[in-house]
């Protein structure tokens, strides 16, 4: 940046250049570009409503941790009236996730907000919704003889512990921190994939509508690159270190893709979340019906959710039996639940939601 460019807004000095739209800016004016245009993504979107109790989901992360800053500035700002709380989950992954939890801590006293830490083990305090559940993801990877689907358990997993946390705290929704980029590769990962059905569904700014837990992302229009920057001109306290068993993950190529893209042309991100959400679907293509898993009571589109499929494999031995769309291993399952009788697994009556606290 020369010496003496000049804000686009202010005529002040300017400090950076905003990767999202071109523009010279002072850090006051990226400031407070940068707030409006959540503000706009939330109003637009109508994301908040007043009275609400909001959990933030918080890994301790750039993404997470500018998210709690700039939704408790607007809501002071703009009188949203809504309570805001900080939701995280332990994924037991040593050397990484008890570093950044000690990160949202840190966040909690900066911020004065409630905190709540919930856990996949179900000996550590809140236990999530599977019962039975034993397994940290150090535990897991060390049943895995392989390390591309190290996220497939831990996304299934944190997910469902994040809505048990958020059903403790009687939240009315839950705000994430997926920002446009994340949006992209998800919506270029359908298309690798060849997952039209998901494919619309990926860019919505509100998911889960027809569950308990609605799930919006006020990101969802914001570049990381801008978050980055925001964070650092802001000297926000955030743990940087990424995950040690996400190397390997899909996602990264699609990630690695979308960045040279963006070196291209700034806008493909965007462009490409607009493409999502402009996509076609043939009347054919359904997506799958919400209804409940019938031995945890969460929210499925099958009648054993994903998480009890993984967590059988690996109780049973067999970590394999959840990966894929169809595998052997969960034909086999089928087969040995017909041949046993049903009490060897019965099923839980209760809902998510009627989980004791």
């Amino acid at each position: 940046m020369p010496p003496r460019t000049k804000c686009s807004a202010c005529e002040k000095a300017a400090v950076l250049k905003r990767p999202k739209t071109g523009d010279v800016m002072c850090k006051d004016c990226f400031y407070f570009a940068f707030e409006e245009e959540v503000h706009h993504t939330i109003t637009t979107a109508s994301l908040l409503t007043h009275g609400e109790k909001v959990a933030i989901g918080a890994s301790g992360g750039k993404d997470s941790t500018v998210l709690a800053h700039v939704l408790k500035l607007l809501n002071d700002r703009y009188h949203y009236g809504v309570d805001l709380v900080l939701l995280s989950v332990d994924e037991g992954i040593t050397g990484y996730r008890d570093d950044s939890l000690e990160t949202v801590k840190r966040n909690q006293v900066q911020y004065e907000l409630p905190l709540k830490i919930v856990s996949y083990k179900v000996n550590q305090s809140p236990p999530c919704a599977f019962h039975s559940f034993t397994w940290s993801m150090t535990n897991i990877l060390e049943a895995l003889d392989w390390i591309k689907t190290n996220c497939t358990f831990c996304g299934v997993f944190r997910r469902q512990a994040l809505d048990r946390g958020a059903v403790m705290l009687n939240v009315d929704k839950i705000v994430t921190g997926h920002n446009a980029d994340d949006i992209a590769e998800t919506v270029i990962m359908n298309v690798l994939r060849g997952d039209i059905a998901r494919l619309r569904r990926c860019t919505a700014i509100t998911t889960g509508m027809d569950g308990a837990l609605p799930r919006c992302k006020p990101f969802k229009y914001t570049y990381e690159k801008e978050i980055v920057m925001y964070a650092y001109f802001k000297k926000l306290d955030y743990f940087s270190t990424e995950c040690i068993y996400s190397p390997n993950a899909y996602r990264g190529f699609a990630r690695t893709y979308i960045k040279d893209l963006e070196k291209i042309r700034p806008s493909a991100i965007i462009d490409i979340i607009h493409s999502g959400e402009s996509m076609s679907v043939k009347k054919e293509i359904r997506m799958p019906v919400q209804g409940t898993c019938t031995r945890c009571g969460y929210l499925s589109s099958n009648p054993v959710c994903k998480a009890c499929v993984l967590l059988e494999g690996l109780n049973k031995g067999r970590p394999r039996l959840g990966i894929g769309k169809e595998h052997k291993e969960r034909r086999k399952m089928a087969e040995e639940e017909l041949q046993n009788d049903s009490s060897a697994f019965s099923p839980r009556p209760e809902s998510l939601l009627d989980l004791p606290t």
